[in-house]
């Protein structure tokens, strides 16, 4: 029987008629505690039993991204972690990388609460955060005291989002100085253009507005990390089309598809959250099951367009292996999850990686890598 289904999970979400930001506090506090360096001898006792528990081998799932080595492929989406107050538990529950964030130059609070609402009827969840974080100096603070004597035991993506107080004008120099001084804690860096939940900060995704942003942190890259971006599920294809000129262009590494999403279509959810209105009408960014099958849609697209050549984080309503397959062999050769951590517990991430070496198995493939795209066809070449 799964604890955190049949039983925890009902009595946090229906018993407890909890804040569900509030249950997250409690959460990271709690983690926090178990990645305090040097830990308690309680603390490294629970973090070895995770380890023992959810950890999962399998050395089909490895990979060599960008010159990172992955244990597998699948990794905590940013949002959860923003300060990286846990940055060093993520690997005792199996997960394969971590993206921290999403961090701003300036620290800031984030719009009011509630601003988190769960859609149980759906497997998703609406929040309207607005990029709450200490700032960029805070985290870069955070990392350097908690890797001064060691390394991180996973590569660690740092998510970078533009400052509310800073205008869109001013977008490329408040994304330059965040960058700055965290270029020496990150694996790799993702420029994220794509949260519904900071004013006008979509609109970065448009040509004109994207490249002075690239250009100022490729200019700042002197270590040559890996630059990513973070996409809108919501945009057209000629958008998408759009925004691939720039990643050629300037030499992006790579993109994370996607963001949460502005649809409402088709949800099921009743509820009516603390504001008085239907959860499903709240404002901000849905996320979880409904976002499966056009993240997976905007995933093939890209690897269709790129022929392969550009590595994509699949994320978006990944909750079983049979989620996760289906973003691999759409094109994704990376993979995150959130909100399918909080339906379906911590025993998800070992349950994916195990179902993903199943898969394998049954399609033959000696590799993680061999099945990246396996489903997908590139469009073919008209001839002159």
């Amino acid at each position: 029987m799964d604890i955190y289904k049949q039983a925890l999970r009902p009595f946090l979400f229906s018993f407890l008629k909890t804040d569900p930001e509030f249950l997250h506090h409690q959460t990271m506090r709690f983690l926090a505690w178990l990645d305090r360096s040097p830990p308690d001898p309680l603390a490294r006792r629970i973090r070895d039993y995770l380890a023992h528990t959810y950890g999962f081998e399998d050395a089909r799932l490895r990979q060599t991204v960008w010159g990172i080595p992955f244990a597998n492929p699948f990794g905590l989406a940013a949002g959860f972690d923003k300060d990286g107050t846990a940055a060093g538990v993520w690997s005792h529950l199996g997960f394969g990388f971590v993206e921290l964030g999403t961090v701003t130059w300036h620290p800031q609070p984030g719009n009011p609460p509630p601003r988190m609402f769960r859609l149980t009827s759906d497997l998703a969840a609406i929040n309207r955060m607005g990029f709450n974080n200490r700032g960029a100096q805070a985290l870069a603070a955070q990392l350097q005291q908690r890797w001064q004597d060691a390394s991180s035991p996973i590569p660690v993506g740092i998510n970078l989002g533009k400052s509310k107080v800073t205008p869109l004008e001013a977008a490329a120099a408040d994304y330059e100085r965040s960058y700055e001084v965290l270029q020496g804690w990150g694996d790799y860096f993702v420029v994220n253009v794509s949260s519904p939940n900071t004013p006008g900060l979509r609109s970065l995704q448009a040509g004109d507005r994207l490249a002075p942003i690239l250009q100022a942190l490729q200019a700042k890259n002197q270590t040559n990390k890996p630059l990513l971006v973070k996409i809108s599920p919501d945009l057209t294809w000629q958008e998408l089309a759009d925004i691939l000129e720039l990643v050629e262009a300037y030499h992006i590494a790579g993109i994370v598809a996607t963001n949460t999403t502005c649809d409402r279509a088709g949800l099921q959810t009743t509820t009516i959250a603390a504001t008085g209105n239907p959860v499903a009408q709240e404002t901000g960014g849905l996320s979880g099951a409904p976002l499966r099958s056009r993240s997976t849609a905007v995933i093939r697209w890209i690897w269709q367009q790129t022929q392969g050549k550009i590595p994509i984080i699949g994320v978006g309503g990944i909750f079983s292996a049979d989620d996760a397959w289906e973003k691999i062999t759409a094109g994704a050769t990376l993979l995150q999850g959130y909100t399918g951590l909080v339906y379906e517990g911590p025993t998800m991430v070992g349950r994916i990686l195990q179902g993903l070496g199943q898969k394998l198995d049954a399609g033959g493939f000696s590799h993680i890598g061999e099945a990246v795209g396996s489903a997908t066809q590139f469009p073919q070449t008209k001839s002159h």
